[in-house]
């Protein structure tokens, strides 16, 4: 038998998720000096997995970085496969009969669970939902959202938060023009919100928000913010974590924030309200969320690694809208070593190991692979190891039963209504594009996997 790579017979690597690590994980072995088919899955019929589905709708420049994608997909030796739920529609041990190996691409989709009474109460979400919702996730379209209470709480204070929060705190005007969807512009028009806090357990130095996403804030139509001054003193730890020079990043936010803490209100509508120093400890309210109780923290620990301790001091806060921004946790999939407790895909460098050992064929990339850490450029490196450390492996890859991707077709057929191809996206995308030029937008997406379809079947 031909060695893998080779002309004779090329290598074959399916790569499961069409978001950033995926793509980089494409490229990379695309990049590479010799003979491979990169046949890629995604779940859904459209491809760029969070690019699409969890960069705001409101910064449409990040977005640009699907022209890198695209460029990838047109390359030689790639095929897209959509609307294939792989380890439900085709078993991984199914599928793997068709590939040398295998890239696990899929991401963190659901949010860590706070652990506190009241957390499932009607008013109480994950950042996931809204986020899907807002951006026309057929997952999320059918959330409803109570945008008649005034007040919203957002535990959390990375980005995915502050896109929340952000997005609670703008004026239908400022979000018209972008791609959001149709039905949440429509729903946000109707809103009932004045003021949104955004909450988190530690201080601001050690806040995870980037200082252009806090600077934003103080540019909005329609809403004032606010810092306490109080919040903004420093214990001698958080003080050295500062004035570390490596730490550009708080020493931005900081500043940003002192400005915030001395402004006056200008009497706008809304209020962005930072809240630092506090944890969440139960949700209350008669079958619905009504009111938060909030417990003040202290924080103990050496520079860079201080953890939040809860003092004695309590504080109730009404409260009609609850979201948690957390952190993410990854799905497992049957057939895949799953590791619980942290949400990923147990692995060394990619290398998807059991009990130890690693997996043979078995990779994965993303944050299925190391937690939900990063922002779209860090799944580059990241799945240049795992593509790095598939490569090694080369000689002892488990050499695909069936290695043809036609085949592979024939028998996915009857397991999904239509596997979607990249050329059946671009009529999706084309269709989107022109429906939004005629809102005056971008693009307004199908929400709904149907009509996806359709509008293959339509074009055919």
């Amino acid at each position: 038998m031909s060695s893998l790579g080779t002309s004779e017979r090329p290598l074959r690597v399916a790569v499961v998720g069409s978001g950033p690590s995926g793509f980089y994980a494409a490229e990379t072995l695309l990049g590479k000096d010799r003979h491979v088919q990169v046949d890629m899955f995604d779940r859904l019929p459209v491809p760029f997995g969070l690019v699409r589905y969890g960069v705001a709708p409101d910064h449409q420049n990040i977005k640009n970085v699907i022209k890198v994608y695209e460029k990838t997909a047109q390359q030689e030796g790639f095929a897209f496969y959509g609307n294939v739920h792989v380890g439900k529609d085709v078993p991984v041990s199914d599928l793997k009969k068709f590939y040398d190996a295998m890239i696990f691409c899929c991401g963190a989709e659901t949010d860590r669970k706070l652990g506190i009474p009241g957390e499932d109460l009607k008013g109480s979400y994950t950042a996931t939902e809204f986020v899907g919702w807002y951006n026309g996730h057929p997952d999320y379209r059918d959330r409803e959202f109570d945008l008649s209470q005034e007040v919203a709480v957002v535990i959390g204070q990375g980005n995915v938060a502050m896109d929340v929060a952000r997005i609670l705190c703008k004026t239908v005007d400022e979000l018209k023009a972008t791609d959001i969807a149709r039905y949440a512009l429509d729903a946000l028009a109707e809103s009932k919100m004045r003021e949104i806090h955004l909450v988190g357990r530690r201080g601001p130095v050690q806040a995870a928000f980037t200082p252009p996403e806090i600077k934003e804030f103080g540019e909005l139509a329609d809403c004032d913010v606010f810092v306490g001054k109080e919040d903004l003193e420093l214990n001698e730890a958080s003080r050295r974590e500062l004035d570390s020079p490596e730490n550009k990043k708080a020493q931005k936010n900081y500043e940003v924030l002192t400005e915030f803490a001395g402004r006056s209100p200008s009497g706008k509508r809304k209020k962005f309200i930072v809240r630092f120093y506090e944890s969440p400890l139960e949700l209350a309210g008669e079958g619905q969320v009504q009111k938060v109780i909030f417990g003040k923290n202290e924080l103990r620990g050496e520079p860079g690694s201080q953890k939040a301790r809860l003092t004695e001091e309590r504080q109730e806060f009404p409260c009609g809208l609850f979201f948690r921004s957390v952190g993410y946790h990854g799905l497992s999939i049957p057939g895949v070593p799953f590791e619980e407790k942290r949400g990923v895909f147990p692995n060394e460098q990619g290398r998807i190991v059991q009990n130890g050992e690693p997996v043979p064929g078995l990779y994965c990339a993303g944050w299925i692979k190391r937690g939900p850490s990063g922002v779209i450029g860090t799944n580059k490196p990241d799945s240049q190891e795992t593509v790095g450390c598939l490569l090694e492996d080369l000689e002892k890859l488990p050499a695909a039963e069936v290695p043809d991707s036609q085949k592979m077709l024939q028998f996915l057929a009857g397991k999904t209504a239509k596997v979607v191809n990249f050329e059946d996206w671009r009529r999706i995308d084309t269709a989107e594009i022109e429906r939004g030029r005629q809102a005056g937008k971008p693009r307004e997406k199908f929400a709904a996997i149907q009509d996806m379809l359709k509008v293959i079947e339509e074009k055919v």
